[in-house]
């Protein structure tokens, strides 16, 4: 019975935390089954010769198991999940160079409110990140930057067994959106976006809500269309000013006040206060890696800080590679 009992151990370790509303979810909606989890995980991590090409910096079962529930147990694509989100940060060195909360680039996109992260989830479990899009004040903080903060608080927040099944939802909400802030979001950095968060990351989006959309966001949609997945097509929703089609897919008592909801207005400085510690303030140094092991306590995470593992997921150490990222043609131009 030796082994039966340590496999069993470490079956009840990768379900720890989660309830059993939330296990059972797994089962039904990801096909989950706790009695092949370890042969699942060790199927995929057998895949990893197959691509000789890419550092495969982490393969622990806790990592892999996030990519099992993000591809619903197919093996296949979760391998593909697996091999992406590595050769996305392979190909994009000079954005995970510094991968940490306090590089200056991230701490002020997180600062600035990019992203807004809701302390309570959705009526199916699921976590609420927001955008006020014009926050955006593109003479402190590049899209890459933006786009980095919003990476890094998703890989603080998927330690969390239960957004890793109950997945997320993202609002982003257009009002004072310039044409000029439109301008900036060229084809180049919208389709490292959707890349980084569509192709290479293992979250499940339940739903992507645009509110108050301009005219010129409606056409800077029409244009990155073909680079969305049919899935992701179907959970974008464009709400315009009528908050109430929103409210019927997010109840209003999940939503702050901006949103038509019950909620009191967002403080746009508590994310970045919850990722970079209770005594935070400008002048503390702070080396902190994106594991933010006490961020764990706030966002309900299991796991004692001895047994955690460093996210490895910082590339080494490589040449940074020159882009032209921002400067690219604009997608939207006036002649």
């Amino acid at each position: 019975s030796g082994p039966v009992c340590v496999l069993w151990g470490a079956i009840r370790h990768l379900h720890i935390g989660l309830s059993s509303d939330t296990t059972e979810k797994a089962r039904l909606e990801l096909n989950e089954n706790p009695d092949t989890l370890h042969q699942d995980i060790q199927q995929v991590r057998d895949m990893i010769v197959t691509r000789p090409d890419i550092g495969f910096l982490r393969t622990d079962d806790d990592f892999i198991l996030r990519f099992l529930r993000a591809r619903k147990f197919d093996q296949a694509e979760t391998f593909r999940l697996l091999a992406q989100y590595f050769q996305f940060r392979q190909q994009n060195l000079d954005m995970f160079q510094s991968f940490k909360v306090d590089d200056p680039g991230i701490k002020r996109a997180l600062m600035d409110g990019f992203p807004g992260v809701l302390e309570n989830p959705d009526q199916h479990g699921r976590k609420i990140l927001i955008l006020f899009a014009s926050n955006w004040d593109q003479s402190r903080n590049s899209f890459t930057d933006i786009l980095r903060a919003i990476l890094l608080s998703l890989e603080v927040l998927i330690e969390n067994p239960e957004l890793q099944i109950n997945g997320f939802i993202l609002i982003i909400d257009w009002s004072n959106f310039s044409f000029k802030q439109a301008s900036k979001l060229t084809p180049n950095i919208l389709k490292l976006a959707i890349e980084g968060l569509q192709d290479s990351f293992p979250a499940r989006f339940g739903g992507i809500h645009f509110v108050n959309q301009p005219w010129y966001i409606h056409a800077m949609y029409t244009i990155i269309k073909p680079f969305l997945k049919d899935k992701t097509r179907k959970r974008i929703f464009l709400h315009g000013n009528n908050l109430n089609s929103l409210h019927q897919l997010i109840q209003p008592e999940c939503l702050p006040s901006e949103f038509g909801g019950t909620l009191p207005p967002y403080d746009m400085g508590i994310w970045a206060r919850t990722l970079l510690g209770p005594d935070y303030n400008d002048e503390t140094e702070y080396t902190l890696t994106y594991d933010a092991l006490h961020v764990r306590e706030n966002c309900g995470g299991g796991g004692d800080k001895e047994t955690m593992k460093r996210s490895q997921s910082a590339v080494e150490p490589g040449t940074l590679r020159q882009t032209d990222r921002e400067t690219g043609t604009p997608l939207l131009a006036l002649d």
